[in-house]
């Protein structure tokens, strides 16, 4: 592992390395990111996935469109025009589905 002052936390591994045995780094992949280097430097990130939810998490995590929904909300609950989770709870008054 080579330490660099841009991330000293990720494995990182040389392209050479990573064609000649992709199905062992993928597998470490799964557990810790790892950087693919050229030539000495940083070319790309290796990400494994351990289960379907991990690949589902790291779409939202990386979808811009998400990411703008969230940031909407967020910015019409700090204006006041956000449902409290309590008052989801209670059955709105003259609906089919209140009880009396």
């Amino acid at each position: 592992m080579v330490g660099t002052a841009w991330d000293t936390t990720m494995k990182q591994i040389a392209l050479s390395e990573i064609k000649d045995d992709f199905s062992r780094f993928l597998h470490e992949a799964e557990s810790e990111q790892i950087v693919i280097t050229r030539h000495g430097k940083p070319a790309g990130v290796l990400v494994g996935f351990a289960s379907e939810d991990d690949w589902f998490d790291y779409r939202l995590e990386h979808d811009p469109p998400f990411h703008d929904r969230i940031t909407a909300a967020r910015a019409s609950i700090q204006a006041g025009r956000g449902v409290r989770l309590e008052d989801l709870a209670t059955p709105l008054k003259g609906s089919k589905t209140s009880k009396p």
